[in-house]
């Protein structure tokens, strides 16, 4: 018998006291926004058709392959949309019964559409990393999977730290997610003891990124745009709208390593991670999709799974009492990380580790070594709960 299938079997026998008399049918949807937007700098960025819905039915397919055990029945329905048709595929899903949501969404909309969905709905944020949505704009029914621009600054900064590069060149770009990445870099910054020596913005003047931005013209315009910079251990990049970060290695004046949007980056999962038992999902994942895993894949996953994981456990399909659950600290969740991964009860963000990878290896995975608190290490990425502002979950 397979190492897999002998897990399996351990996993059924352990559930077995919580199966149901009769079937249960547990129904999820899916709600991409597709915004208008230009070519990425890589045509290895490109986004595939399927994005977030990949990784959504992976999960779908491990959801069933325990609950089919347990007489449970999950499905999941799919909707892409552009903006202006959300709020009537978020109508179609509540009236067609659907009340467990994910949505890959950007932040306003993630918002308007947790409070369209109503308390007895339970949406799960899988992109927008808008800190306000864990902070005083968080909301009961709304629980996150991705990662916050906090989490992923501080991953970075606790490596930065741990490497002895205090000093930083913050480079950010022109576009209000930049500016929101970069203010998340110098709180960031202040935190754990680094120093912005000095911040510089990229502005951009829109065109294609490719052929605006070839390999002549970038090869001029960096080392011009960072030369006279103060002196500096690391260059930080900001760039959540993809227009120069990954130009900067191997073109700024001074030889620096650079982190963040470019260089160094941190992600929450990527197609070359294989240790702890990563190679296996990796492996599952490319069979069903013909493709690598990126980001929004696996935050779906992470999404689907943790609903799953949920019913799984109480038994139950309804939206309110899977929330309350899930915030507590009996839910826990195997992803592939090397620990597991929970929600905080305070403003419903997922704790996870955040890998940093140079796009073929993963260099790190933070929360770094010597970085403690008094609850789990992965609170020290992100708001803590005195630096929170949420109160949604404790009305």
């Amino acid at each position: 018998m397979s190492a897999i299938r002998l897990v399996l079997v351990a996993l059924v026998a352990t559930l077995a006291f919580v199966a149901p008399a009769s079937a249960l049918d547990i129904r999820m949807g899916v709600l991409r926004i597709d915004y208008p937007r230009l070519l990425p700098i890589s045509r290895y960025d490109e986004r595939p058709d399927d994005l977030g819905f990949a990784g959504g039915k992976l999960g779908e397919e491990d959801n069933q392959t325990t609950g089919a055990f347990l007489g449970m029945n999950f499905t999941v329905d799919y909707t892409a949309t552009p903006p202006e048709g959300a709020d009537a595929a978020l109508q179609a899903f509540l009236e067609d019964g659907v009340a467990l949501l994910v949505v890959v969404a950007e932040g306003p909309d993630v918002l308007r559409l947790a409070d369209a969905a109503g308390e007895g709905a339970l949406v799960l944020n899988a992109s927008a990393r808008d800190v306000s949505l864990r902070d005083d704009a968080c909301r009961a029914n709304l629980l996150h999977t991705g990662p916050s621009h906090a989490m992923i600054a501080d991953a970075v900064t606790q490596f930065a730290i741990w490497k002895k590069w205090p000093d930083w060149f913050l480079i950010e770009g022109s576009n209000p997610k930049d500016t929101a990445l970069a203010e998340a870099y110098r709180r960031s910054a202040k935190k754990f003891g680094a120093k912005i020596v000095e911040s510089r913005v990229f502005e951009d003047t829109g065109g294609s990124r490719r052929t605006d931005t070839g390999h002549v013209l970038v090869q001029r315009q960096i080392p011009v745009f960072t030369q006279g910079a103060k002196d500096h251990d690391v260059i930080i990049g900001a760039d959540e709208s993809d227009v120069f970060a990954l130009h900067l290695p191997y073109h700024t004046w001074e030889p620096r390593p650079v982190m963040g949007s470019g260089g160094l980056r941190p992600v929450t999962f990527h197609a070359a991670h294989e240790a702890w038992g990563a190679t296996q999902f990796q492996r599952r994942f490319e069979e069903l999709t013909g493709r690598y895993v990126q980001e929004k894949d696996y935050d779906v996953w992470l999404a689907i799974r943790a609903i799953g994981e949920a019913v799984i456990r109480t038994n139950t399909a309804d939206p309110v009492a899977l929330r309350d659950y899930m915030l507590t600290d009996q839910f826990e969740l195997a992803a592939f990380k090397g620990r597991a991964v929970s929600f905080r009860p305070w403003n419903g963000q997922l704790r996870q580790p955040i890998i940093m990878t140079d796009d073929k290896t993963t260099v790190t995975v933070s929360p770094q070594e010597g970085y403690l608190h008094q609850v789990t290490t992965l609170d020290t990425l992100g708001l803590d709960q005195p630096e929170s502002a949420c109160t949604a979950f404790t009305e």
